[in-house]
């Protein structure tokens, strides 16, 4: 059987993620192209989840074949991945259909004398997979990480940070697909756009789908729930000079520029500082002024502001349901966080506030940096109750478990009047 070109899809980005260390995001895109829209989500959904879940697939496939998935050809591996996944993790799939396309794609690589190795591996997969992952324990971090498929570190620190229970919950809710929410551009006028406002955060809307027009056209600009209140958190009144250090790829930006006379937005990555001037063209971010530096060695002339953001590089491990690769890429980075925060300190003036902020749910990147940094605190949990820190109210922190958003910290804190 031909394999339909939603499975193709998946397969290559799959390949492309484990045996090429691509971007599991810019790897779709381009494998993507020219697909319907329903071959399009179910390729999403199949190469996603299986990068997602790779840990626990390979696991499943070693035992049903009996075989070290290192020694397989990248191709056979790749195959009985995406075929692992849609067995293990999705109803109303076809078995047959899923091992039939499967050696079909290894036999679209060539590979021949795999074709029977994978038919049988699949065969074993479809009768075998559910039972063997249900019977998976969960009882320590370790039995957690492999069920759940998670780096050892990621889930040894949620367990000790959190607690089993809560450290379970939020590895569950990081292996589901994340809700799409957009925010409402407030420097151009136009046409409403659909969706649901939240409640709790102006601006935020979710939506079943982006509408690609409004988003060409700069209404709205796709951007989680908790992203969007950590630009909200700045507090930016009317008029002020904000620094945005680490800007790319410009949602939070552009967000600062509905209220400030100026953003200065600061990126190291000469791709992504392009990125940034895009997104700005398109919002109409006209008062954002974009420089490509290093965050902590910038020009002198670059001063005086009355609010910075910090929204530092880190591990991620509070957006692992946005980015499907990530889990295995992440490390923390404390070190360069709290370089990062003292240096936009440098560039406010005395009296000043700099908001610092993670996509990490662990203490090393969060509560440990704003403590280390020796400023002020203000508290955020007064202005934002519905989303205190557990054990910091004067901190923020959106759980994906609890929320149903991104893993986001957020502190702001005050530099020193002159």
């Amino acid at each position: 059987m031909k394999p339909s070109p939603a499975r193709a899809t998946a397969y290559e980005v799959v390949l492309r993620v484990f045996e090429q260390d691509a971007y599991a995001d810019r790897a779709f895109e381009t494998a993507a192209e020219g697909l319907d829209s329903r071959d399009r989500g179910l390729a999403q959904r199949i190469a996603f989840g299986t990068v997602q879940r790779r840990r626990t697939l390979d696991h499943a496939i070693e035992t049903l074949a009996r075989r070290p998935i290192a020694r397989l050809d990248p191709q056979v591996r790749a195959a009985l991945r995406i075929a692992a996944y849609q067995l293990g993790y999705l109803d109303q799939v076809p078995a047959y259909a899923v091992v039939t396309e499967s050696v079909g794609l290894v036999r679209r690589a060539r590979l021949e004398s795999a074709v029977g190795f994978t038919n049988a591996v699949g065969r074993r997969l479809a009768e075998g997979i559910r039972p063997l992952i249900a019977a998976l324990p969960e009882s320590t971090a370790l039995e957690a990480a492999l069920k759940h498929s998670y780096p050892d570190w990621i889930a040894e620190t949620w367990w000790r940070e959190w607690g089993p229970e809560e450290a379970l919950e939020l590895m569950r809710a990081q292996n589901e697909a994340p809700e799409t929410v957009v925010r409402r551009n407030g420097l151009r006028d136009g046409a409403a756009v659909a969706g649901e406002a939240d409640p709790l955060i102006p601006g935020a809307l979710r939506v079943e789908r982006i509408d690609e027009a409004a988003l060409a056209a700069g209404l709205i600009q796709p951007q989680s729930r908790a992203s969007i209140l950590t630009g909200l958190a700045v507090g930016v009144r009317d008029g002020e000079r904000v620094l945005d250090l680490c800007a790319a790829p410009g949602g939070k930006a552009t967000q600062l520029a509905q209220w400030a006379a100026e953003v200065v937005a600061v990126e190291l990555n000469e791709g992504r500082a392009r990125e940034l001037e895009e997104t700005c063209r398109r919002l109409g971010a006209t008062n954002v002024r974009v420089v490509q530096a290093d965050g902590r060695r910038l020009p002198a002339e670059l001063g005086g502001f009355d609010r910075a953001l910090v929204d530092a590089p880190c591990s991620g491990i509070g957006v692992l349901a946005f980015r499907p690769d990530l889990r295995w890429k992440s490390k923390p980075l404390p070190e360069l966080q709290l370089e990062l925060l003292r240096a936009a300190a440098e560039r406010v003036r005395p009296g000043g506030l700099v908001t610092f902020s993670t996509c990490a749910v662990n203490a090393a990147e969060n509560e440990e940096i704003v403590d280390a940094c020796g400023l002020e605190l203000d508290d955020l949990g007064a202005e934002w109750p519905a989303f205190r820190h557990p054990r910091r109210p004067e901190l923020l922190l959106t759980l994906p478990h609890r929320h149903g958003t991104a893993g986001f910290f957020i502190a702001r804190l005050r530099v020193p009047a002159a």
